[in-house]
C-alpha cells in the first residue's frame, strides 16, 4: 500500500539562527505557508541537542552561527548515525563557491539566498517534500528496480545523498565508484543502464570519464547524468561536448532528476 504523502503543513522544522530577529522573520514566513511545527535553536550545539530529543523533518540553518558554521553543523549531523539522513536547508548571504561547495557536497535540499522571497521558501519546501515522498510515477513506463546504476563521486556524503534520491525514485541496483578511474574499472567489468557522476574528482574527473565511456568503452551509448556544483560556463560547455546526457546542479531538485530519467529511460 502506498504511503500517505506529506504536505508543507505536515513538516516539523527546526530553525537554527543566532539572530532572534532573523528567526522571527523566517518563522513568520514559514507560518504563512501553513507550517505549524517550527522549533527554534540559537546555536548549532543547541540544535544538535534538540535533535537528540526529537528529530525534525527538516533543519533550516543560517550559514554563520554563534558557535560554528552551517557547514560544520551539517557535517556533524551527517556523522551522527540517527541524524545522518535528516534533511538540511541552508539560508545564507554567502556567495563564495569555496565556502558553499562543502555544504553542497554534504547533501542539502536547497541553498536559499538572504534575503529570500516567500516563493523561494515555498519552492525549497516543496523540493524537500520531493525528497521525503517516495515517487512511483517514474516507474510507470520503466521498471526502475531493474535499472543498474553506477554512482560516481569522491564525496561519501554526496554519494549517500544522491543514492537516497535514486532509491526514493525506485532504483535499487546502485553501485558506487569513488572517482572516474574507479568508475572505468567498473564499466569495463559490468553492464550499467545509467551513470550518475560528479564533475570535480581526483584521478579522473567527470569530463574525462564521460569521454572514456563515449570513445573507448563497449557501453558508449549509456546515459550519463552529471551532478555538479561547477558554475564555470566554459567548463560545463566542454562537459556537454564530451557527451553527457544531462547536467544537474548541486543541490539538485528531485523533480529535475525525475524528468531526466523519464525522458531517457523510457526510450
Amino acid at each position: 500500500m502506498q504511503e500517505e504523502m506529506l504536505n508543507i503543513s505536515d513538516l516539523y522544522i527546526l530553525l537554527v539562527e543566532s539572530s532572534s530577529t532573523q528567526a522571527k522573520i523566517i518563522t513568520k514566513q514559514l507560518q504563512s505557508l501553513n507550517v505549524a511545527a517550527v522549533e527554534y535553536a540559537q546555536s548549532a550545539q543547541q540544535a544538535l541537542d534538540m535533535m537528540q530529543e526529537n528529530i525534525p523533518d527538516l533543519v533550516i540553518s543560517s550559514f554563520y552561527l554563534s558557535d560554528m558554521t552551517g557547514t560544520d553543523l551539517v557535517t556533524q549531523m551527517r556523522s551522527t548515525p540517527n541524524l545522518a539522513d535528516t534533511y538540511f536547508m541552508l539560508v545564507s548571504s554567502e556567495t563564495s563557491f569555496k565556502m558553499l561547495d562543502p555544504v553542497r557536497q554534504a547533501g542539502v535540499v536547497a541553498i536559499l539566498p538572504k534575503p529570500f522571497t516567500p516563493q523561494d521558501l515555498k519552492t525549497a519546501l516543496n523540493t524537500t517534500l520531493d525528497f521525503i515522498n517516495v515517487d512511483e510515477e517514474v516507474g510507470e513506463e520503466v521498471d526502475l528496480m531493474e535499472i543498474k546504476v553506477l554512482l560516481v563521486d569522491d564525496s561519501k556524503l554526496a554519494r549517500k545523498h544522491i543514492r537516497r534520491v535514486l532509491t526514493n525514485l525506485g532504483m535499487e541496483q546502485i553501485e558506487e565508484a569513488v572517482n572516474g578511474k574507479d568508475a572505468v574499472a567498473k564499466v569495463e567489468a559490468n553492464f550499467y543502464d545509467l551513470v550518475v557522476t560528479d564533475y570535480n574528482m581526483p584521478e579522473m574527473d567527470g569530463q574525462e570519464l564521460t569521454r572514456y565511456i563515449r570513445e573507448k568503452s563497449a557501453q558508449s551509448s549509456i546515459p550519463i547524468l552529471m551532478v555538479t556544483s561547477e558554475n564555470d560556463d566554459s567548463r560545463l560547455s566542454a562537459v556537454q561536448q564530451a557527451g553527457v546526457s544531462g547536467i544537474c546542479d548541486k543541490p539538485f531538485e528531485p523533480e529535475t532528476v525525475k524528468a531526466y530519467l523519464k525522458k531517457i529511460l523510457a526510450s
